[in-house]
């Protein structure tokens, strides 16, 4: 999207919360790769989801600095939960310090450590999982979950287009783009979900289990 184009879009949607505005920028002062967190655009879209699909559980991987979680919190009831997974432990008191300013640190739950070895310990059953952690591991994570999801529920995929990089084969070594390709072309031909891809921002592919 050019930036003329994006620049008429928000001009033209919701204005940014404020909390999430300052999320923002202190991400951007403060954590190397910013660029990896949701922004306005997508946490709209986000919610917007959220707000749709009216989850009581929601399953995030890659909490990042918070951002995401919060928009996708917003769409929860009042007994609703969100349990977010993030490896980096050094994030973690930037999430938290923005989930209470957002006073929605009584409905999302942050833990630290790998995915791969959480999610089989959670007894939950998920009505939406956002999965935006480790590019390699998107398809273990999807098979993981799985069975988790109810019927009815979706999945949204953050960055299933990678700057392009999945419409050629990945340059040697390129693990990251391998690992989006594979899971791109399992959920194409995964009869068991329904699925769209939206060129928004990075690619977002939005899941629906039968």
């Amino acid at each position: 999207m050019d930036r003329k184009t994006e620049q008429y879009i928000l001009s033209h949607i919701e204005p940014e919360d404020p909390i999430l505005n300052a999320l923002d920028r202190e991400t951007h002062l403060k954590v190397p790769g910013a660029r990896m967190i949701s922004g306005h655009l997508q946490g709209l879209v986000l919610t917007m989801f959220s707000k749709m699909i009216q989850p009581e559980r929601i399953l995030e991987l890659g909490t990042f600095t918070g951002y995401s979680a919060i928009c996708l919190a917003k769409g929860l009831p009042e007994n609703g939960k969100l349990i977010t997974i993030e490896i980096d432990d050094e994030l973690e008191d930037l999430a938290q310090k923005y989930f209470a300013k957002a006073e929605l640190q009584e409905k999302i739950v942050q833990v630290i450590g790998p995915a791969l070895e959480i999610i089989p310990s959670l007894n939950e059953t998920f009505d939406l999982v956002f999965l935006d952690a480790d590019k390699r591991e998107y398809l273990a994570y999807y098979n993981l979950v799985f069975d988790k999801v109810r019927s009815g529920g979706y999945f949204i995929t953050d960055n299933t287009l990678w700057s392009g990089k999945v419409l050629d084969p990945p340059a040697p070594g390129d693990e990251q783009t391998r690992g989006i390709t594979a899971f791109n072309e399992a959920i194409k031909n995964d009869s068991r979900v329904e699925k769209v891809i939206l060129p928004l921002r990075d690619g977002m592919t939005i899941i629906r289990k039968k």
